[in-house]
């Protein structure tokens, strides 16, 4: 099976999530359907139905996390150093619109754009691999070509 790169806070929040699944979410649904089972007729009950959707959200959430989980491989992106590579903290200049951005390269798992979390395989991370402070990168994406000039790569 393949490993899955991720960060220490990227595993840490998918782990926390697995627990809150199990120990919250998991009894709350079990509790929702007994009590709409209570109202009787099952076949018109909106309650049980939408219980029952939730449980089959909550269970499938679980199994992803536990594979996730179980392939992931740990990496501490402080004990690296030198070009680009994953869990570096890159800001770049848009040379478009002068407009500076900073991303962390994670794993996919733990990919969110809008806290500046980049997914490795995203067209602009895989631009950005094995690059150093000062080169320029091309990158096609779906909305069209890009160029950015690398500001800074840091470890953290």
């Amino acid at each position: 099976m393949e490993k899955i790169p991720m960060t220490r806070a990227g595993y840490d929040q998918l782990d926390e999530e697995l627990r809150e699944l199990r120990a919250v979410e998991r009894p709350a649904v079990i509790r929702a359907i007994a009590e709409a089972r209570e109202h009787g007729d099952l076949s018109e009950n909106a309650e049980y139905h939408a219980a029952r959707e939730k449980q089959s959200f909550v269970e499938g959430r679980i199994k992803e996390l536990e594979m996730i989980i179980s392939r992931a491989e740990v990496i501490d992106p402080s004990k690296l150093n030198g070009s680009i590579k994953f869990g570096a903290t890159v800001t770049l200049l848009d040379e478009d619109t002068e407009e500076e951005r900073t991303y962390q390269i994670v794993g996919e798992a733990e990919a969110d754009l809008e806290r500046g979390l980049l997914n490795i395989r995203s067209p602009l991370a895989r631009a950005l691999i094995g690059k150093d402070e000062g080169d320029s990168v091309e990158v096609v994406t779906p909305g069209g070509g890009k160029s950015y000039e690398i500001i800074s790569v840091r470890f953290l």
